[in-house]
């Protein structure tokens, strides 16, 4: 049997505030070794209170007869050494400004160009250090909302998300977003100071007319071509015959839905409980369908989607046919 000897009062007192109040949880748990060694636990005993094995209680014990309190610290420059040197870390650094969105991409570079193998989170730890954060590039609205209005529609929305959750009305959150092989890139690595900046682009595109509730229930519509105030009047009549109690429709205020001859449907869908709800101007964030098309545009499409027209159109459509199974946003 092997035990810790000849520790005098103050000693204890020390290792005794060591182990309550150092920062490092290996130190405090040395401290508490030495302390239950001296009052005559034993080596299968230690072993079991800290969950380590035998090994690792002798040499806390050798540390501490060799170097005392020194011992209860880590040498300098202990444990395994780093993968990637800072000559490694500046290729990184070049090769993410090439491929800023795809970690993948700079994991096959390194293990091709330096042999060696790391992980997605080794890379951001590094990216980190090297001063890059992944964030959105964010697209400003023309102009700011009045806040009375605000302020007011946000209140009155809230009211019609308790009576949804009263089971008195259903509410829907309608909106159009078109979709194009001009690839998004909202999220990048970026090095501070040197923002990424993409020029713009034509393409085919494809315009989504949707319905969303909170609960990720989707009615989309598709079309190959503009939008105008007839082909938004069509969806809604279309949606009305689906409606099984009152309904209230949040909308932003596009020329398209303020048009005379969608103005003068609203009669008509009063008649089939469907009333519009209108948000203020400049406020995109209170129509949570918004979030859906930046999941969809940012968050869930990959690479090969941009591939063909044919394989972005699939994309589409299994994301909003797999929408609330797979594919799921919680609103709180």
């Amino acid at each position: 049997m092997r035990f810790i000897q000849g520790l005098t009062q103050e000693t204890l007192s020390l290792l005794k505030r060591i182990q309550r109040q150092s920062r490092y949880h290996r130190v405090r748990q040395r401290a508490h070794c030495l302390m239950l060694s001296f009052q005559g636990y034993s080596i299968q005993q230690l072993q079991t209170i800290f969950q380590v094995d035998r090994v690792t209680i002798y040499n806390w014990l050798n540390a501490w007869e060799s170097r005392h309190l020194c011992g209860l610290y880590d040498k300098k420059g202990r444990g395994r050494p780093p993968k990637l040197t800072l000559e490694h870390q500046e290729k990184i650094r070049q090769w993410v400004k090439m491929f800023p969105k795809n970690l993948q991409k700079i994991r096959a570079l390194v293990k091709d160009k330096l042999g060696i193998i790391v992980s997605k989170q080794t890379l951001r730890r590094i990216l980190k250090s090297l001063t890059f954060s992944w964030h959105r590039i964010r697209r400003r609205v023309k102009g700011k909302p009045d806040p009375d209005e605000y302020q007011q529609k946000k209140e009155a929305l809230e009211a019609l998300k308790k009576q949804e959750d009263a089971g008195l009305i259903d509410l829907f959150y309608f909106d159009e977003s078109g979709f194009c092989l001009v690839a998004y890139v909202p999220y990048a690595w970026q090095e501070q100071g040197s923002p990424i900046e993409v020029e713009s682009g034509r393409s085919r595109r494809l315009n989504i007319l949707g319905f969303m509730k909170r609960n990720n229930e989707l009615q989309a519509y598709s079309i190959e071509g503009n939008v105008n105030s007839d082909i938004v009047i069509d969806c809604i009549d279309g949606f009305c015959h689906t409606v099984v109690k009152k309904t209230v429709i949040v909308m932003d205020n596009a020329k398209i839905h303020k048009s005379e001859v969608f103005e003068s449907k609203k009669a008509e869908w009063l008649a089939q409980d469907v009333e519009l709800f209108f948000l203020p101007k400049y406020s995109p964030e209170l129509n949570l369908i918004e979030t859906l098309w930046r999941f969809m545009k940012y968050e869930w499409i990959d690479f090969e989607a941009y591939a063909s027209w044919k394989k972005y159109v699939e994309y589409i459509e299994t994301v909003l046919g797999s929408f609330g199974d797979e594919y799921k946003i919680n609103f709180g």
